[in-house]
């Protein structure tokens, strides 16, 4: 069974907060660029559809062996939302593995931001003793594949939906 809960992760410039409910007015600005679902399919959601979103998401995983970990990503210098990450942490043969994303608003792309909150999440999942760490990224995501390379993972040679799998064995 996976009990893991979000906990605030602190890294050089961010702040990982757990989501709330409360963030999807302030992050339906932040994701409301129709080229940031150039990649994984879709449109922005409204406000109010992202709330919806939020209130499933913070619910929780209806599957008690399975922790859905949302955060929002604050840049404290800018005093603001800027993007997500998230793992979705389950048991398996091998230990506790977690699929990770992240996507950052257009506005703050280029910045590092992205490999920063990965990076984050990583040493955040390492201690909470998650073994292996896995992301789907499509083959012509350029900037999605360099946050994998720089947070350690590596692709594989396995695709889901169009995707490969990237992979990371963390070690404590």
């Amino acid at each position: 069974m996976s009990t893991l809960i979000a906990r605030p992760i602190s890294t050089e410039r961010l702040d990982l907060l757990p989501l709330r409910v409360e963030h999807a007015e302030e992050m339906a600005s932040v994701l409301s660029d129709p080229d940031l679902h150039t990649y994984t399919g879709g449109t922005p959601d409204t406000p109010p559809a992202l709330r919806s979103r939020y209130e499933r998401m913070t619910a929780g995983s209806p599957d008690p062996a399975v922790s859905w970990l949302n955060w929002v990503l604050r840049l404290r210098a800018e005093s603001r939302l800027t993007g997500t990450v998230q793992a979705t942490a389950a048991p398996s043969d091998d230990g506790l593995v977690a699929e990770i994303a992240w996507v950052v608003g257009t506005p703050w792309q280029a910045r590092g931001l992205a490999r920063e909150a990965a990076c984050g999440l990583l040493l955040w999942l390492r201690d909470q003793s998650v073994r292996t760490v896995v992301a789907h990224i499509h083959p012509d995501h350029r900037a999605s594949a360099a946050v994998a390379t720089a947070a350690g993972l590596a692709p594989t040679d396995t695709w889901h939906d169009g995707e490969r799998r990237w992979r990371r064995t963390l070690s404590r």
